[in-house]
């Protein structure tokens, strides 16, 4: 189990770095994200927001968007932080998303007491749209 710490601590900082390059100059919310792919390479992404706030992007699908562009498509784990609060979850939109590539990811935040807590996207979208009903069930 102390791998797996490690390995979200790691992301959890560099989702920490990403959110420095963050562009909010409208809502002041930065947010990092970094994504852990089944090979083991990280991808860090922040939130890029316009005035017309539906034309923003979540961090974490900066970083999805950059690893699927990129040709992977299989990932293990997304780190996501903020500087206003501790346990800052996917939005409903980003959940949707990342489940396009397995619900089975791991989501981890920091705590307020600078621990780690992580959920499965299954437990965090538990009634998920999947790609097969678009499939036929396939």
């Amino acid at each position: 189990m102390l791998q797996k710490v490690e390995i979200y601590r790691e992301l959890l900082d560099t989702a920490r770095a990403a959110f420095e390059n963050s562009y909010a100059p409208y809502s002041h919310f930065r947010v990092g994200a970094a994504l852990l792919t089944k090979e083991g390479k990280i991808f860090p992404g922040c939130n890029v927001e316009i005035v017309s706030y539906e034309g923003s992007i979540c961090a974490e699908r900066v970083a999805l968007a950059t690893a699927v562009s990129q040709g992977y498509r299989e990932f293990e784990a997304v780190a996501v932080v903020c500087e206003q609060a501790a346990e800052i979850w996917p939005c409903g939109v980003c959940r949707q998303y990342l489940a396009e590539f397995g619900i089975e990811l791991i989501v981890a935040v920091p705590t307020a007491d600078g621990a780690i807590k992580t959920l499965s996207l299954k437990e965090l979208l538990p009634h998920f749209f999947p790609p097969t009903a678009l499939l036929g069930g396939k």
